[in-house]
């Protein structure tokens, strides 16, 4: 009964009848799975799934800062997340290769897999002394042979359908090489409001058969796939010299700067950081406010260190996060005028997804709120609105924002018939 009140509180009052109806005849999750769709990208499919995490361990103390992006040779890929829940789970790992766009690869698990590719997670422990109880899960990824795209799933008693999490992560082999050109500048980058870098990809390396056809180009911005430029396309082919040439001439291709990333700090409960506002500790688990937000696309750039859309998870006043932890009803509030459009608030937190959890209702004070159940700790977040002619940041785009970006380079060959990872690069721009 207890774990059925946490949900309720998650959940809006007008709805709160039908919902307390609807848990309690569907509490145990295995009656539920066959309604469950798979989506090759990063989510959670149960409410109770929080605080996934998936890195690289480099043995660093913020690991979980670095992408999901290691090398074939040097695979050391680590899942954690929390189940807010009281009793253990039997939960399995499986990983699916993908093609550069993310759709299934035609590749079987043999073709991928030495050992057998379904794998039960056995490390696991309790949280110690929170108000919101749950069950922390760690498991150490198995090595691929193929470079590539891959998503990681985790499902309950070996029923595939019965999904509670995919993650997407890659695994990369350097055989092509990236020359940055910092000699020739494009009419976008007069535009104060665009980031702009250009390159080219040297494959002499490898035999490539129709290069224009057989080789993709995926670029990122701070580790987040919802703004990724997905299979951009060459401006000049050389096979001569075994080099594609990408001039990014005008702002299609370039990136929005962006701002830097609003960010509150509540690794202690007792004395929370910037950016809060107050906390109500006569309710478990905690209620925080954080300092109201505004607009901030008519303001001039200010330069300020943030984590580039990422979270840390600490606990100052005991310490050590991981068990100790606490979640929190966390209350993100931004005054502006009510709009048609949908505003969202995002970040790595939530995987930028704008969807029903994060999106943020109007109320009649004139403020937009959205209420989150998140892990004690520092988090990056920003707004978005989202109209019919796509997603707009309240935020700003500045030229001088800090940012990482990503260049992965695909080549598709004879055999295997699926696309392989021959290429990954880090650009960061304006460095501090």
């Amino acid at each position: 009964m207890e774990n059925i009140l946490l949900i309720t509180r998650l959940l809006p009052t007008k709805y709160l009848v039908v919902s307390v109806l609807t848990i309690v005849l569907s509490f145990d999750f295995r009656s539920s799975y066959s309604q469950k769709t798979l989506s090759l990208d990063d989510r959670s499919y149960e409410w109770q799934i929080k605080t996934v995490q998936l890195y690289p361990n480099l043995g660093g103390p913020r690991d979980y800062l670095q992408p999901a992006v290691v090398p074939l040779e040097r695979q050391n890929l680590v899942l954690e997340f929390d189940d807010i829940q009281d009793h253990r789970n039997n939960y399995y790992v499986k990983l699916i290769h993908c093609n550069f766009d993310w759709s299934k690869s035609q590749l079987s698990d043999l073709d991928f897999f030495d050992s057998f590719n379904e794998n039960p997670i056995n490390e696991y422990a309790f949280s110690n002394n929170t108000h919101a109880r749950y069950i922390h899960y760690r498991f150490v990824v198995l090595p691929v042979k193929l470079p590539g795209n891959y998503v990681l799933i985790v499902y309950r008693d070996g029923e595939q359908s019965d999904l509670i999490l995919s993650r997407r992560m890659m695994v990369f082999a350097n055989q092509v090489a990236i020359n940055k050109d910092t000699q020739f500048a494009g009419t976008g980058t007069l535009q104060r409001d665009k980031q702009v870098f250009n390159f080219d990809v040297d494959y002499s390396a490898m035999q490539i058969i129709n290069p224009a056809d057989n080789v993709h180009v995926v670029m990122r911005q701070n580790f987040r796939w919802d703004n990724a430029k997905i299979n951009v396309a060459p401006n000049y082919v050389n096979e001569a010299s075994s080099r594609l040439e990408y001039r990014f001439l005008d702002a299609a291709n370039q990136f929005d700067g962006g701002n830097e990333f609003r960010w509150a700090d509540f690794r202690s409960l007792q004395a929370p950081g910037a950016n809060t506002a107050r906390i109500n500790r006569l309710v478990k688990p905690y209620e925080l406010y954080l300092a109201t937000d505004a607009p901030r696309s008519d303001q001039f750039y200010a330069q300020y260190p943030d984590l580039n859309g990422m979270y840390v998870i600490e606990n100052l006043d005991v310490g050590e996060g991981v068990l100790t932890g606490d979640y929190v009803y966390t209350n993100f509030t931004l005054k502006m005028p009510q709009t048609a459009d949908l505003v969202y608030v995002v970040g790595a937190f939530n995987n930028y997804q704008r969807n029903e959890d994060n999106l943020m209702h109007y109320n009649a004070g004139g403020y937009y709120e959205s209420r989150q159940f998140i892990k004690q700790g520092l988090y990056n977040y920003q707004y978005v609105v989202e109209s019919k002619k796509g997603a707009n940041g309240l935020e700003g785009n500045h030229f001088e924002t800090e940012n990482v970006y990503e260049v992965l380079v695909y080549q598709r060959p004879f055999r295997p018939n699926a696309d392989l990872l021959v290429g990954y690069y880090l650009i960061p721009l304006n460095g501090r």
